[in-house]
């Protein structure tokens, strides 16, 4: 079982955290433009654990070199039935650098669409105290190295 697989599984939001690179690409199945960035993409994942019920993996696709991975799912939301698969590809050190996602049916999507849009704000928030928190880190490991 893959090491990302086990994280979601587990529900262990600390380990799916420290398998996404900084530079992350999260691309929905429910907004227009995909999110760059890891603060966001771990905020994003959060927020799709609060709003999914009865989450299960029922496959995993992998390529021969490991560096593509598709994981298809099962889950409710909203009261609907949703099938998805989490598209991931995976950098140099193993960390996942793109990650999209599809799901169907429509109906399904929209009940996504809704829930993950009321937690918008909370999802915004941890986004920006983790962005926030990583600079200030940088800055500070910046002026001590300096010092």
């Amino acid at each position: 079982m893959h090491p990302f697989r086990q994280a979601v599984e587990n529900r262990d939001a600390t380990a799916i955290e420290a398998l996404l690179a900084e530079e992350v690409v999260f691309t929905s199945p429910v907004a227009f433009k995909p999110y760059p960035g890891k603060a966001v993409t771990a905020a994003i994942l959060r927020g799709v654990m609060r709003v999914l019920e009865d989450f299960t993996y029922v496959r995993e696709i992998a390529d021969p070199a490991g560096r593509d991975h598709a994981l298809v799912f099962t889950a409710t939301v909203g009261g609907r039935r949703i099938q998805g698969c989490d598209f991931l590809h995976f950098d140099e050190e193993g960390r996942i650098d793109d990650f999209t996602v599809m799901v169907r049916p429509l109906s399904a999507a929209q009940a996504l669409a809704e829930a993950m849009g009321a937690q918008f704000d909370r999802i915004a928030a941890e986004a920006a105290e983790a962005s926030g928190a990583a600079s200030a880190g940088a800055a500070s490991a910046g002026n001590g190295a300096g010092a």
